[in-house]
Order: structure tokens, then C-alpha cells, then sequence
């Protein structure tokens, strides 16, 4: 015998509840979007579905149990994450896109040089992940060159999906590299020529104290940076400087707790003149940047010296979101 579709609103309050009772904060926003999910349907017409069939209904429990039970982030079970302008597939063996990333990418947005110039800006993306700066940056900058530069391969596997689905949506398709941001040899092709080296490294001192959904599914290869949070840092620092052309300029996401030590780390590197720090909408210390010196040599490697124009600037710029 036939069953009637079960209303929309019972099934949602039964899965925020599911997931209110294991301790998710955000248990009906959540519930919303895995019964949306499941229905194919945007949010805002969820609560005018005619019903949720037998089928669909296990779906949304399985999904509910996953996040509530195992932690799974809910990303993964859904397949996708929002990234600034995009909406990238992820799932496990990537990191998942955070919003504080959109504004190191808006900041580099905002510097390139103005489209119809003389050739087209180069932009490196080290420890690219998912896609989400390279990705987002071709988006925004078609006459942009953009390189991702990718290490680990099941990273690389949702590198490539979500690069081939933004070309096939007519996105200017980049160009990907399998390789590690710390070898000093990587890209020789482009060095001295990048407009741009930017990044969102592993960069987390050894931890612990991380939330269940993050230490136990996202691949720890992408989230700790060593001890300090900068064994990635220092050697992507300083192939960033082998890379990036005069008056470039580089750009890397860090812990807010290591805000000055990355900082420190570029301006010891010697490539690069004024190093700025930059916060997130929160007020925390998110990322750094930098411009490079015209009177040194690229791919040198400088120590601390004397010059007024190649010190840390220690007001932190407070980041503004798109």
C-alpha cells in the first residue's frame, strides 16, 4: 500500500533534534540545508515541498546520523562547500574552504593590476587544496595566468573535478601542478615572472584541541604546520621569493597565533620590502603579505639588514569581507 509523502516540518524538527542532542550548535540551520539537500531544492523553497517520500527520508536520517554520530563534517555528506563567489566539491582527503580565506583572496583581487595592461598577471597558488583561491582568483580575473600547485593526491583529485567543473562553466581553466610548495625547485618556468604567490598552507601548531568534525576527518596533512605551525611556512616563503616578479607580491594565511612569526619569517627572507599583517572579521590575526624589493637579486636569500622600506608593519590591517 502506498504511503503519503511525511511533511517537511516534522522531518526537519526530528533531524535538529537529532543533531541538537549531539551537541551541534547550528542543529536547525544544519537540519535545513541536509533536508534541502536531499530534496534538491533551495533552502528558502524548502518549507513549500509537497513532502518528503519513504526514500528520502532514510536519506535525511543517514545524513542526520553521520554528522550526529561520527562527526563527519557536513561538507562531506553533502558534497559541496561554499567558497566566496563559488560553490567547490569537496569531501575526504581535502581541507574544507573557511570564509576568512575570501579575505586574503579579495585583498590579492584588489592589487592586481588592472585588466588590458601589458600581459596578463601570473598567479601561483601553493598548497592549493580544493581550488578555492586559484579557482575563485580565474573566476573574478579571466585574463588572469593561474597555477596550482598541489601535493598530496586525493587533494589533487577534487583539485582537478572542481577545476574541470568551473571551465566547463566558462571559467578561464588554470593550469595544475602536482607538487610541494617546500621544494625550492618547483616551477622553473615561472621564476622571476609571477605576479602573485599566494596560499593557504598547512599552518596549525601540533594540536589536539580541534573540534571532533575537524581532527578526526579532515587530512591532517592539510591542517598542522609542524610544532610552530611553520614548517610549510618557511620554505613556501622563500620559494614564493624565487617566483615572484619586481613589485610582485605574496600572500599567506596563517594561525592566529603565529601572525608575527610568519611575518618575521618574511621579512628575514630578504626578497620583500614592507610586510603587512591582516586580520579577520573577528578581529584575529589571519594573514600576511607582502611586496617585493627592486634591488634584489629574485630567488636571493637576504637576512635582516638596515633599510626603513623592509621592516613589519605592525598595524595590523583590519580585513574587510566582499
Amino acid at each position: 500500500m502506498a504511503t503519503h509523502p511525511a511533511p517537511v516540518a516534522g522531518v526537519l524538527r526530528t533531524a535538529a533534534a537529532a543533531l541538537a542532542r549531539a551537541g551541534i550548535e547550528s542543529a536547525r540551520a544544519e537540519a535545513r540545508l541536509i533536508c534541502a539537500h536531499v530534496l534538491g531544492v533551495d533552502r528558502s523553497r524548502l518549507m513549500s515541498a509537497d513532502g518528503i517520500d519513504d526514500a528520502a527520508v532514510a536519506e535525511v536520517e543517514r545524513i542526520t546520523a553521520a554528522r550526529a554520530e561520527e562527526k563527519v563534517p557536513l561538507q562531506y555528506l553533502l558534497g559541496r562547500a561554499p567558497s566566496g563567489r563559488l560553490d567547490l566539491a569537496v569531501g575526504p582527503g581535502v581541507f574544507i574552504p573557511r570564509p576568512e580565506t575570501e579575505l586574503l583572496v579579495q585583498w590579492v583581487l584588489d592589487r592586481l593590476p588592472e585588466p588590458g595592461g601589458a600581459g596578463r598577471p601570473v598567479i601561483v597558488d601553493l598548497c592549493a587544496g580544493s581550488g578555492a583561491i586559484a579557482l575563485e582568483i580565474a573566476h573574478a580575473r579571466p585574463d588572469a595566468d593561474v597555477h596550482a600547485v598541489e601535493l598530496h593526491d586525493a587533494a589533487l583529485e577534487w583539485l582537478h573535478r572542481n577545476a574541470e567543473e568551473r571551465a566547463a562553466a566558462g571559467d578561464t581553466p588554470i593550469e595544475i601542478h602536482h607538487g610541494d610548495a617546500t621544494d625550492p625547485g618547483l616551477l622553473p618556468g615561472l621564476r622571476g615572472r609571477v605576479t602573485a604567490v599566494v596560499s593557504n598552507p598547512p599552518y596549525i601548531p601540533v594540536t589536539d584541541d580541534l573540534p571532533a568534525d575537524v581532527l578526526g576527518h579532515e587530512p591532517a596533512t592539510a591542517l598542522f604546520g609542524g610544532t610552530d605551525g611553520l614548517v610549510v611556512v618557511v620554505p613556501l616563503v622563500d620559494l614564493a621569493a624565487s617566483l615572484v616578479a619586481p613589485g610582485g607580491f605574496l600572500a599567506v594565511e596563517h594561525d592566529d597565533t603565529t601572525g608575527a612569526d610568519v611575518a618575521a619569517v618574511v621579512k628575514r627572507q630578504g626578497r620583500f620590502g614592507t610586510v603587512e599583517q591582516h586580520t579577520d572579521l573577528a578581529g584575529r590575526p589571519r594573514f600576511v603579505t607582502a611586496t617585493t624589493r627592486d634591488d634584489v637579486d629574485t630567488g636571493a636569500r637576504g637576512g635582516d639588514d638596515d633599510r626603513d622600506d623592509d621592516e613589519v608593519d605592525t598595524t595590523v590591517q583590519k580585513g574587510n569581507t566582499r
